[in-house]
């Protein structure tokens, strides 16, 4: 990044970063390299930094408010499944990634700016986990929204547990979550899932005209709101610290390989009947 405003954020080479007037920072999750019209996977790089920007944007006295997009077609890819294998493979990098997953959750929640996502195309894996849980979450109408825990053969963790239950209840949770299936973005607002959606030709402006009236308002009371309401976040922290503890237990097991596999051959998984719980 040559532009001098953003030397509080040097070390970031997965996430690119744009600064707005009024103090809108405008964070885009793009392929590493900036392969064009690749969609965003986690890869370990992308996992690191997703988690740890939100506390230099909490320090950042030039910001106000952040826009969260991905670019090309979708929003965020799912995991990277190099990833995903050393994982099950290899504890300590389990227990680095475990350690990036619960700061990435605990990061956007305690962070004091507003935070407004612009959801796209597919919205999967750590992207989803901080555009589900932005202040302020806009979606396009046919964004593709998918925890893909289930999917994979390990427990739904990240968010899940934490947000999905407050903000669309617990039925509509279990069988989105269990059963794996795609929201779109327009079932999202309807269930109450995302705040907004709208036809994906006007998600960034949209995305922008609320950053700028947030950006606009009172700063105190816009981030002392925030942090009150984050508290029903904050209460669920137990809920989410054992179903983070569940998914990273299951990379350690025999389905998620059957997932990595399946995924790889395009097929549907054949997960072994027995369960030890």
């Amino acid at each position: 990044m040559s532009d001098t405003s953003l030397a509080h954020y040097a070390r970031y080479q997965s996430l690119k970063l744009r600064r707005h007037p009024q103090g809108v920072l405008e964070i885009i999750m793009g392929a590493r390299g900036g392969v064009p019209g690749k969609l965003s996977t986690a890869d370990e790089h992308l996992h690191r930094e997703l988690a740890d920007i939100w506390r230099d944007v909490d320090t950042d006295p030039d910001t106000r408010v952040v826009v969260l997009r991905g670019e090309g077609k979708g929003f965020s890819g799912g995991g990277d499944l190099e990833l995903v294998e050393q994982m099950a493979d290899d504890f300590q990098v389990r227990s680095r990634v475990w350690r990036e997953a619960r700061d990435l959750v605990y990061n956007v929640i305690n962070c004091n700016k507003p935070i407004v996502s612009a959801m796209h195309g597919a919205a999967v894996g750590a992207g989803l986990v901080a555009g589900l849980l932005a202040d302020i979450s806009i979606a396009a109408r046919d964004a593709r929204i998918i925890d893909g825990h289930t999917r994979l053969g390990v427990a739904a963790g990240d968010h899940a547990a934490i947000v999905w239950p407050l903000l669309c209840g617990m039925a509509k949770s279990k069988y989105y979550l269990l059963l794996c299936e795609t929201v779109s973005g327009e079932e999202a607002e309807r269930i109450g899932l995302v705040s907004l959606c709208v036809d994906e030709a006007e998600l960034i402006a949209k995305a922008f005209e609320v950053a700028g009236k947030l950006a606009n308002g009172s700063q105190t009371a816009i981030r002392w709101t925030k942090y009150a309401l984050n508290n029903w976040l904050r209460m669920a922290g137990p809920s989410f610290d054992a179903s983070l503890a569940l998914e990273f237990m299951g990379f350690a097991g025999p389905d998620v390989r059957e997932g990595i596999q399946s995924l790889r051959e395009r097929r549907p998984p054949n997960f072994s009947p027995d369960a030890p719980f």
